[in-house]
């Protein structure tokens, strides 16, 4: 877990300096009569939501079947005749042709869905797809990267310098560099310049080549590799349909308006995801080369270590978001509308935190022999998903979509726990993830009954510093994790010599 840790803390570092920058851009798309109105901020979300569902159908399922047969190329083939890149580049490249073509053929549909109230996006539509093909290239490398185990370069950019990116995007904008047509272009493209550089990076390390030859191991694995991949086809449409549907639904029914307040009470509760982002890239390679070695007690470690360790983080992160929402929305003078996604804020943060504290339970169905699973159970969270959404977002407006969402993540996340429960004898959980809760939670109300009515900035500090200070000082205390005192062990020593 040493090194899971360690680039952890770095990747973490890293990606919480890009959530600072991203938290500015934010700011500049929500601040009352400034340079961007509701519709164009939810415009630019809406091109992440399609680029990210058109990228995953042009995915083919390749990259799932990457991560699971890389060792074997490893093991016996040299860099030069690894041919599992090309293959996957190949696939990928094929599947954007496909999709290019589906989104110009299906193009009147999405007039007719969203031409009443999202006509905005129905201008800018067939700018999704240099935002799929940026996406799509971006994962692969990003897939290749994690494969191995090079981290820390990949969570930067995309969390770090795709926001950069994006901050000179939209000083251009503000300094009339550029019009508003300008700036959409620009946007766009942003992911394939973030994907240039880590092409770049790999080629120049000599850790990426492109090999167009047949391997003995493709040979050997071709039936097995083309199984898994259809499988894992459906599995990644399942997931991209359900990381974006919210938004595009609330679209179509309810307009860009109530799109931009539920993306960015989104935007706010997931700060949760960046250490679990980093914890999953970062243990995708060590789990897959554990389950090839039938390595089954560092993998229940891992597994354990990553509930808690995730728990902690979450409950920490959005405490601090949500302690402080009303007043810090205030205090920016964010545009008034927003104020009315707080309550969906509220239960995105908790579907965060669940997802959190069941650790990386995906990625260890995923890297198993067992992965088929992972289909199955997303086919199951996707027909609760859907349905649910559209009926509740059109009763409830957008605040329906987060009812949803915590209905179908929570069933979602107590069958792969139960899963993998059943099928390795692996259970997480002890009364530590019990005090965890309950460490969170009171830390919370005491902070906020006791200087709740504080405001201004010195508030916004005193509730930050206490909230943070407890819970801090109740991990180390009560011993929750073994990952703090061994860091706090490593701290000390440093500081001894």
């Amino acid at each position: 877990m040493g090194n899971i840790r360690k680039q952890t803390i770095v990747s973490s570092i890293l990606v919480y300096f890009g959530f600072g920058v991203g938290i500015l851009n934010t700011y500049i798309f929500l601040r009352k009569n400034f340079l961007f109105t509701p519709e164009q901020y939810a415009l630019t979300r809406i091109f992440l939501e399609v680029g990210q569902l058109f990228s995953g159908f042009a995915v083919l399922g390749s990259i799932p079947v990457m991560y699971k047969f890389y060792p074997y190329y490893k093991d016996n083939l040299p860099d030069d005749k690894n041919d599992i890149f090309t293959r996957t580049f190949l696939i990928t490249l094929m599947g954007f042709v496909l999709v290019f073509i589906a989104a110009c053929v299906f193009q009147p549909l999405v007039v007719q869905k969203f031409i009443e109230r999202s006509k905005l996006f129905v201008d800018y539509y067939y700018y999704s797809l240099p935002v799929a093909f940026g996406i799509l290239m971006y994962t692969l490398l990003e897939g290749y990267s994690y494969v191995l185990q090079k981290t820390i370069l990949p969570n930067f950019l995309r969390e770090t310098g795709l926001r950069i990116l994006t901050t000179i995007t939209i000083a251009a904008y503000y300094l009339k560099v550029i019009s508003f047509n300008g700036f959409v272009v620009l946007f766009c493209c942003l992911y394939i310049a973030i994907a240039a550089i880590l092409l770049a990076y790999l080629l120049r390390t000599h850790q990426l080549h492109f090999y167009f030859g047949v391997s003995r191991v493709t040979k050997k694995f071709k039936k097995k590799m083309l199984t898994m991949q259809g499988l894992m086809f459906g599995g990644l449409c399942v997931t991209n349909v359900g990381a974006t549907i919210d938004g595009l639904i609330i679209a179509s029914l309810k307009g860009l308006t109530q799109t931009a307040v539920y993306t960015f009470a989104q935007y706010a509760a997931n700060l949760v995801q960046v250490p679990q982002r980093s914890i999953q890239a970062i243990s995708t390679g060590v789990l897959i080369r554990a389950w090839k070695d039938k390595n089954l007690v560092e993998i229940k470690r891992i597994y354990e270590r990553s509930c808690i360790n995730m728990l902690l983080l979450g409950l920490f992160i959005f405490g601090n978001v949500w302690v402080n929402a009303v007043d810090g929305m205030k205090l920016f003078k964010v545009q008034d509308v927003f104020s009315n996604g707080l309550n969906a804020m509220l239960i995105i943060g908790m579907i965060r935190i669940i997802d959190a504290g069941t650790g990386i339970n995906n990625i260890v169905i995923l890297t198993s022999t067992k992965w088929r699973f992972d289909f199955f159970s997303g086919i199951f969270m996707l027909a609760i998903r859907i349905p649910m959404a559209y009926f509740f977002v059109k009763r409830f407006g957008f605040i329906g979509s987060a009812y949803a969402e915590l209905i179908s993540l929570t069933a979602y996340n107590f069958v792969r726990y139960e899963f993998i429960r059943r099928e390795y004898n692996m259970q997480p959980f002890t009364m530590k993830t019990v005090y965890a809760l309950l460490l969170g939670f009171g830390s919370y109300f005491g902070v906020h009954y006791g200087l709740g009515s504080i405001g201004g900035w010195a508030g916004i500090l005193l509730r930050a510093f206490a909230f943070s200070g407890l819970m801090m000082g109740g991990i180390f205390y009560l011993k929750l994790t073994p990952d703090a005192m061994q860091l706090l062990d490593n701290l000390k020593k440093r500081f001894r010599s």
